[in-house]
């Protein structure tokens, strides 16, 4: 493995991920058809981000100077290299590029399971890589039993947290369980911050952990603003079947139990301690004072992927994590530089 190689074949997809690419035009096409959450709006805003912040040559060498590659250590590591299995999540388009990158520019072999939700669009990564340098079929492969393994990257619900804990806990490994994002309003937003606000909210659904699920909201916060800031979501909500059916679900639910709730018909509003809300509903959640706010969120921090507000991640960049933003805090590249 050479490193410089590998950054170039990487600055060369980077090229082929264009969306005026007409042979990625037709595999988004069929990624939708065999999987309805991934719209080409949701596919084109995670090929965007990859290509803004994973695939930008600049980018990474900053984020890799930041490791100790220095004096031949790099390529004393690669000497030796490990055989590394990715168990890929499918919740959102692309959502285990970072752990491939992450295994690819550290000089091991990336050992990839993908999920069926997700396993159209990476193929065609794949095959544009082979294209562009044939010597990386040697370093990574996709199967769906991995053999061979030394170390595991596996991304999953709570459940499957278990089960991955049971078969790959003798090895090193980095096992991801169920996170949210939250906001936290002060009450003094413009229009201009909720409908930022929105994005983070409504982008791929909801379904990412990077998605805000719940708002921390002052004492007899009104959402009369916020409704009114997030309408412009409402055609693409109303438009997507699967959505609205998990709404209606949902509302159904909550009036058969006589529970109440706030809504503008396409989202469902509902005061509730926990932190991840199913697909269509946002939790909130009342605060008096900051004090009480920061230990409440430092009690579900486990449970936090990141905090969107105006003391915390902008409006609007929750969906746009840059290459040192590690999924659960755990630094993948020191772990598989470790190995």
């Amino acid at each position: 493995m050479d490193l410089e190689q590998n950054i170039s074949a990487l600055v060369r997809l980077n090229e082929v991920l264009d969306e005026k690419n007409e042979e990625l035009q037709q595999v988004i096409e069929t990624a939708y058809q065999h999987n309805k959450w991934f719209t080409k709006e949701n596919i084109l805003l995670s090929l965007k981000n990859i290509r803004e912040q994973f695939l930008d040559e600049m980018k990474i060498r900053a984020w890799l100077s930041k490791y100790d590659l220095s004096a031949g250590l790099y390529e004393n590591r690669v000497k030796q290299p490990r055989n590394v299995g990715i168990v890929m999540a499918g919740n959102i388009p692309l959502v285990g590029f970072h752990d491939f990158l992450c295994v690819f520019l550290s000089g091991h072999r990336a050992l990839i399971k993908l999920s069926s939700k997700d396993d159209v669009l990476f193929p065609f990564i794949l095959k544009n890589l082979f294209e562009i340098d044939d010597e990386l079929k040697h370093w990574i492969s996709v199967s769906e039993i991995i053999k061979g393994m030394e170390a595991a990257i596996a991304t999953g619900s709570n459940n499957s947290s278990r089960y991955f804990q049971y078969y790959f806990g003798k090895y090193p490994n980095i096992i991801r369980k169920n996170r949210s994002s939250v906001a936290v309003l002060n009450g003094n937003e413009s229009r201009e911050d909720l409908e930022k606000l929105g994005l983070d909210i409504f982008s791929y659904f909801g379904l990412g952990c990077r998605n805000v699920s719940k708002l921390f909201v002052p004492s007899a916060y009104s959402f009369d603003l916020f409704f009114q800031s997030v309408e412009k979501f409402s055609g693409s909500m109303h438009d997507h079947n699967k959505y609205m059916n998990n709404y209606d679900y949902n509302r159904v639910l909550l009036l058969m139990n006589q529970t109440l709730f706030l809504t503008n018909n396409f989202l469902i509003v509902k005061e509730d301690e926990k932190i991840s809300s199913p697909v269509a509903m946002l939790y909130y959640e009342f605060y008096s004072n900051e004090n009480d706010l920061m230990k409440r969120l430092q009690r579900d921090d486990s449970n936090i992927q990141c905090i969107a507000g105006k003391n915390f991640l902008p409006f609007g960049e929750s969906q746009s994590p840059q290459l040192d933003d590690y999924a659960d805090g755990a630094d993948t590249m020191k772990f598989l530089f470790e190995l």
